[in-house]
């Protein structure tokens, strides 16, 4: 029995820095600045002895407290709306992966399309004493980054902006516009938007560019094919409903996310009219799924990694009010669902 208990003691004690530097007979400063994963690793001899024998001993470098004596926690808070969602989920990936290249680990909360949830998220994060906050699920009129400004709280968003805090989105207008000019060379004149809610910059950026691109045209487009939305498959697929329902329907859709393409698709066969063929159909964000549909959805792809990148050096460099908003470029990426371009004949 008291073999087991000795065994049991070995397997639970804590290996520490001076017990690695005595195995590998270097200072425990040597030691610490070989395992500390925060600067790029040294391949000298000793490093290698260091971290073999650190290995040997079963050697775990407590971050929690080496940060703590830093006063910070090498963590920082992700905030957005909900993981279901694809496009969310994939920016705090992207977050993830850039915060890691930095030597930070991330810790995400979901707050719904309520500010009142998303400050009890923030708080939450913030009371677990994150390094600051990357806050996707912000709206136009969002009280929260005005409060973290106040508070001189190190934060950026990302994709969305309130257009004072530091933030890094996605040259929204520039996609709308290149979304909505695609069809319109394509030669389509009677053309629906689906905005997404227009309480985020994102849908109000993209419904901008595709104004911008029908003016500049001369289309005048029906009010009625001009329509506010969630940005969920559910929504898409109400919208569309309605907009194939009527004697006189679009021959083309831009929906303001991919989610809301998805809807429309399903809107579509429910019509028996073919996607690509009766319909043209242009999504955002090039999600996985877009390119693996029956029909290849054409998209605008946003660049997240990059933005997720930009976003946290605003963070980091917690700079003063009014630092400049960053816009990522987006690029068309054209596919079967917008269909052949139409002649004056075949529009008839």
């Amino acid at each position: 029995m008291k073999t087991n208990g000795n065994a049991a003691e070995s397997r639970h004690k804590v290996v520490t820095l001076r017990e690695v530097a005595e195995a590998a007979g270097v200072s425990t400063s040597t030691v610490s600045r070989v395992l500390d994963d925060r600067i790029p690793p040294s391949h000298s001899p000793t490093a290698q002895r260091v971290r073999e024998v650190a290995a040997a001993l079963g050697y775990r470098r407590n971050t929690f407290a080496s940060s703590l004596r830093r006063g910070q926690t090498a963590t920082i808070g992700v905030l957005v709306p909900r993981l279901s969602d694809t496009v969310m989920a994939l920016m705090y990936e992207a977050v993830g992966r850039a915060a890691k290249r930095l030597g930070y680990f991330t810790m995400v909360a979901t707050t719904g399309d309520d500010p009142a949830d998303e400050q009890d998220a923030a708080h939450s994060l913030l009371g677990r004493n994150v390094d600051g906050l990357i806050i996707a699920s912000s709206r136009r009129d969002d009280p929260l980054p005005r409060q973290l400004r106040e508070q001189n709280v190190p934060h950026a968003l990302v994709l969305r902006t309130d257009g004072i805090s530091p933030s890094s989105i996605g040259d929204d207008e520039a996609g709308g516009y290149l979304a909505t000019r695609h069809l319109i060379d394509l030669g389509h004149n009677d053309i629906a938007v689906l905005s997404g809610p227009l309480f985020t910059s994102t849908a109000a950026g993209r419904l901008a560019g595709a104004q911008k691109a029908l003016r500049e045209a001369g289309i005048e487009v029906d009010p009625g094919w001009i329509v506010e939305t969630g940005f969920g498959i559910e929504s898409g697929e109400e919208a569309g409903r309605r907009l194939f329902a009527s004697s006189v329907r679009p021959t083309a859709v831009f929906a303001a996310n991919d989610n809301l393409a998805l809807g429309v698709m399903a809107a579509a066969h429910q019509r028996s009219l073919a996607i690509g063929d009766d319909v043209a159909l242009v999504g955002y964000n090039d999600i996985p799924l877009s390119q693996r549909l029956p029909v290849p959805l054409t998209s605008v792809r946003t660049p997240f990694d990059q933005i997720a990148a930009t976003a946290l050096d605003l963070m980091l460099a917690a700079g003063p009010v009014g630092t400049p908003i960053r816009r990522a470029l987006p690029t068309l990426i054209p596919r079967q669902s917008s269909g052949p371009h139409r002649s004056a004949a075949s529009a008839l």
